[in-house]
């Protein structure tokens, strides 16, 4: 009797404990994110790739992010991210964006972030003194420089971009594949660390429609905008291109209004390089 009397004490006193842990604290952890631009920045986006035979290569690819924020449903913000950074993704690998520590485990629902122009304390992650300077002088948020080619009969053609953009996005309620899971937001475990990345897609530039999961990507309507046959397209000849002349792909907007010419076309798509955990979407906004 000695023996089952002490074993029920035990056992009441495991019991006591185990019930004081679950009316504590839920516990913490942590949210890492970082941005990849993928093999298309990286190395090309190959001429299989494209519906014209042309393929591009990136010489720079720069871009500010700003507002990493991590909220849940109701609204309750537990990180946001202080400042922005500067990235060119044409060197190699994924770069660090903001860590936060200390949120609560459990799911939060609503994350988002944020394109936008750079200033003056923005810090450099892969890009130069030099890119921040040329961002600063233009207002930028993201610029480009690249070189598209296409081989034929009378050798290789080759067409140089040299493009920057202004206009700040917001990426909202982003959702993307955790473990095989779509999974809206961030999942906060006890101890834990959802490493999430936030991908740019350098192939969006290039599409021939802003919302069609159908789109094709395409360079022969951008490399005949070049009226000066220079060898370089600016968004200046691609603003003097209307897209209803344009007989090569659909170049499809949508629900997008005064959109009318490739330059404007191309300025829409530059809103569209945010995705979330590789292929997952968020809704873009203005900030």
């Amino acid at each position: 009797m000695r023996t089952t009397r002490r074993m029920w004490v035990a056992a009441a006193l495991a019991a006591a404990a185990l019930a004081g842990c679950g009316e504590g604290e839920p516990g913490a952890g942590s949210v890492s994110f970082s941005t990849w631009g993928e093999d298309y920045i990286e190395q090309e986006i190959p001429a299989a790739d494209l519906a014209d035979g042309w393929s591009i290569q990136y010489e720079k690819f720069l871009f500010v992010v700003r507002n990493v924020t991590v909220a849940d449903r109701e609204g309750n913000v537990g990180g946001r991210m202080q400042g922005s950074i500067l990235f060119d993704h044409t060197k190699a690998g994924a770069k660090p964006v903001v860590t936060f520590d200390g949120l609560e485990a459990k799911p939060w629902e609503a994350v988002s972030y944020e394109i936008g122009p750079v200033d003056a304390d923005t810090a450099l992650e892969g890009a130069t003194a030099e890119d921040k300077a040329l961002m600063l002088a233009a207002g930028a948020s993201v610029h480009i420089e690249a070189i598209a080619r296409k081989s034929g009969d009378g050798g290789e053609v080759e067409k140089r971009l040299d493009w920057t953009f202004s206009l700040a996005t917001r990426y909202a309620d982003c959702k993307g594949d955790k473990a095989g899971k779509e999974t809206e937001g961030v999942l906060v475990t006890n101890g834990g660390t959802d490493d999430v990345e936030l991908t740019i897609h350098g192939d969006h530039f290039f599409y021939d429609d802003l919302q069609a999961a159908t789109a094709a990507r395409r360079f022969a309507p951008i490399a005949a905008a070049d009226a000066d046959d220079d060898g370089a397209v600016t968004l200046e000849e691609l603003a003097a291109v209307r897209l209803v002349a344009i007989e090569e792909g659909t170049y499809g907007t949508g629900s997008a209004g005064d959109i009318n010419d490739l330059g404007a076309f191309v300025a829409a798509l530059s809103r569209t390089i945010g995705h979330y955990r590789g292929e997952g979407e968020c809704v873009s906004v203005d900030p």
